[in-house]
C-alpha cells in the first residue's frame, strides 16, 4: 500500500454518532474497533467507545477519528492530527524522524497492542501527527 496522508479527529465519546454522519454525508465503507475489541484492558467506561474508526469514501477521502480516553488533552477546535500511514518502514520512520525533530514526542513510535508500529508526536510548530507503519500485506 502507498502511504496516506489524512485528517484524524478526535470525540468526547461520540465518535461512532459522528463518523456515522460523515457517512451519511459522504457515503463510503466505515470501519469501526472499540477500545473492548482488542482483548487488552480498557479504560473504565470505554469498551464500546471507538478506538480506531476510518471512512473510505468513494470519491477517494479517507476520514479517521477515534474516543479521546482518559488522560489524553481534548480541546475543542484543535481536537485533530494529521496521520501518515502504509507498510513501508524506511519511507514512515523518515517521515517520524523529520516531524518529531525539534518537538513533542506523546508517544514512541514503537509496536503497539494491535500490532502495528505506531507514535504521536507534536511538531515545533505546534501541528499534532499520527504515524502508523502496518506490515506489509497485513
Amino acid at each position: 500500500m502507498a502511504s496516506r496522508l489524512n485528517p484524524y479527529i478526535s470525540f468526547t465519546g461520540d465518535a461512532k454518532q459522528a463518523l456515522e454522519f460523515y457517512k451519511a454525508v459522504f457515503g463510503g465503507t466505515l470501519t469501526a474497533h472499540t477500545f473492548g475489541d482488542f482483548g487488552g484492558e480498557a479504560p473504565p467506561g470505554f469498551a464500546d467507545k471507538i478506538m480506531h474508526g476510518q471512512l473510505e469514501t468513494p470519491a477517494g477521502f479517507t476520514l479517521m477519528g477515534a474516543d479521546t480516553p482518559p488522560g489524553m488533552d481534548y480541546t475543542p477546535g484543535t481536537n485533530f492530527a494529521v496521520s501518515l500511514s502504509g507498510d513501508d518502514p524506511g519511507e514512515l520512520r523518515g517521515y517520524w524522524d523529520k516531524l518529531s525533530d525539534g518537538g513533542n514526542v506523546a508517544v514512541p513510535l514503537e509496536k503497539q497492542m494491535w500490532g502495528d508500529v505506531f507514535g504521536m508526536c507534536t511538531d515545533k510548530f505546534g501541528i499534532g501527527w499520527m504515524v502508523n507503519i502496518s506490515e506489509p500485506g497485513a
